[in-house]
């Protein structure tokens, strides 16, 4: 077997399923061999930045490894942006990069594609990833591969492999298995102790889950322990989405001044704050109403685990969860989080009017959909979709709320329905629209049919609502609707909240081709925890 054989088996061995691309000369002998061998399918799209943002919400949504194939220089470059946000969200993303062979290096020409020397693209991904390799030498490939595929899913974060035009179909040996990392247990044994002890000491103990819990696939476990300690559970502002189908009844998500005052003032108020996986930054944490103070909460994240001055390096998520598992016994008095059986109240709300549309109005709309047919996954972009896909009822849900790079929420959603075969539906604005909502085209050619909903405000709003005079955040209103034809989509174009519950209820019933609701919201209406957020930001900048 060859080079590309080994490392398609490789991959498929870690989780991947499929490989997200766009050809280039460079990598044109990479792309026959992954045609060839048919061990994973390849999808290609038409801008290497939807590539990776495909590639991406596949991990998210499956789990194993997502896989982004580009051509050497302009189209490597073309993908930094979602490899970064990659990297920022930890997502397990593997980036294969064609290259120059080893004579066309040796030429002393420049390349077409080189910018500053040969290796600048190779220097350029060490700052957006964990492990790195140049798979020039079939003898030392397989541990090469192995090496940095392990490294992608122990850190769940992008790796880079770059593969001279003149290797893959090289012969090549059996890349060695799964390796999982070292841990010192007596380290992991008083870790979790001490965590639990913590936990029984408090008086208002609280769990938050983030990211990391779905990155390695612990949310059934995590439900499982939260059912044992009868401990109050609550998502981050990233994780929201997080636990659905587990059963387990959540507080709501953790949005500061910006979120339920009830769930804000739990968080902020316990004296046993557990923090798995979650990513502290400013979305997460910077609306806070009264400071969390980080030395007092319990912090399990990116292999470590920090309680107040105590360290504990080198400890892995799954094993920690593992871990308290077997410890775990109930609090006294503790009830135990378990969902209730009613349908939230607020799926029962009336059915849209004739009065024109506001985001708030979308998710109800969409609430009412998933009431009636059942939860659909949701790929969101940034903007005020993400902050209306907080009042969704809970569901699958994937956006890059850290990161916040624009133009995610199409090709996520391309790439989610490739990898599980659910149909999702897509939040996103029109500006991000402008970006990579042309990928569409692609949907019929990659056998996904998304039901797509672009808040189309003529503008960027969520920066509107900082800078509210500011005319460059205007953008023309774009008849989306009329041009899902010509890329082998329906749309519709609604402005009553009658209007949308009648198009979303026909994008349902319409499958094999994607559906694009194109809805027009007057400039300035937004949702109101959009509003509450950017409330809170002025207030807390003001002093």
């Amino acid at each position: 077997m060859n080079l590309t054989d080994r490392l398609l088996q490789a991959l498929a061995l870690r989780g991947a399923t499929e490989i997200f691309g766009i050809p280039g000369d460079f990598a044109l002998p990479l792309f026959r061999e992954i045609e060839r061998s048919g061990q994973l399918p390849l999808h290609t799209l038409s801008h290497e930045p939807s590539v990776g943002f495909a590639a991406d919400a596949a991990s998210r949504l499956r789990g194993g490894l997502g896989v982004a194939a580009v051509t050497y220089g302009a189209g490597a470059f073309n993908v930094v942006n979602a490899v970064a946000a990659a990297y920022a969200e930890r997502v397990p993303l593997v980036v294969l990069s064609g290259a120059p062979a080893a004579h066309e290096a040796a030429s002393g020409l420049l390349l077409h594609h080189q910018v500053k020397t040969l290796d600048s693209q190779w220097r350029v991904f060490e700052e957006l990833t964990v492990d790195r390799a140049r798979l020039d030498d079939a003898r030392q490939a397989p541990a090469q591969i192995a090496r940095v595929l392990d490294a992608a899913l122990q850190a769940s974060r992008p790796v880079y492999l770059e593969i001279p035009r003149d290797m893959p179909a090289r012969p090549c040996a059996e890349v060695p298995r799964p390796q999982a990392a070292p841990v010192d247990e007596q380290a992991l044994a008083a870790c979790a102790d001490e965590l639990l002890e913590r936990l029984q000491r408090a008086e208002r103990p609280v769990l938050m889950v983030g990211v990391e819990v779905r990155r390695y696939g612990l949310e059934q476990k995590v439900a499982e322990l939260a059912r044992r300690l009868g401990i109050a559970v609550v998502t981050s502002f990233m994780g929201r989405g997080l636990l659905t189908g587990t059963g387990l009844a959540l507080r709501g998500a953790y949005l500061g001044l910006a979120g339920d005052p009830a769930v804000s003032a739990e968080v902020e108020g316990s004296d046993g704050l557990l923090l798995l996986g979650v990513i502290v930054s400013d979305t997460n944490f910077a609306v806070s109403s009264r400071r969390i103070d980080l030395r007092y909460a319990i912090q399990a994240l990116d292999g470590r685990v920090v309680m107040g001055h105590h360290v504990y390096p080198d400890v892995p998520l799954a094993r920690l969860i593992d871990a308290l598992l077997e410890r775990a016994t109930a609090r006294p008095g503790a009830a135990s989080p378990t969902a209730p059986a009613a349908t939230p109240a607020r799926a029962q709300e009336a059915a849209g009017d004739n009065t024109p549309v506001v985001p708030a109005d979308i998710a109800r709309a969409v609430n009412r959909l998933m009431q009636r047919h059942g939860t659909l996954p949701v790929a969101c972009d940034v903007g005020d979709c993400l902050f209306t896909a907080m009042d969704l009822l809970p569901t699958a849900l994937i956006a890059p709320g850290y990161y916040a790079g624009m133009g995610y929420g199409v090709p996520a959603a391309i790439g989610l329905q490739v990898a599980t075969g659910l149909r999702p539906i897509v939040l996103v604005g029109d500006g991000a629209f402008q970006m990579t909502g042309w990928e569409l085209g692609n949907a019929r050619r990659c056998g996904v049919d998304p039901i797509v909903l672009v808040f189309n405000n003529a503008g960027w709003e969520m920066l509107r609502v900082f800078e509210p005079g500011a005319r460059f955040n205007d953008l023309d209103r774009w008849d989306f609707a009329s041009m899902a034809a010509g890329m082998g989509g329906d749309g519709q174009a609604v402005s009553t909240g009658a209007e949308l519950d009648a198009a979303l209820a026909r994008a349902h019933a319409t499958r094999g081709r994607f559906q694009l609701i194109d809805v027009r919201l007057a400039p300035g209406a937004c949702s109101p925890t959009l509003a509450r957020f950017v409330g809170a930001v002025k207030r807390l900048s003001a002093g």
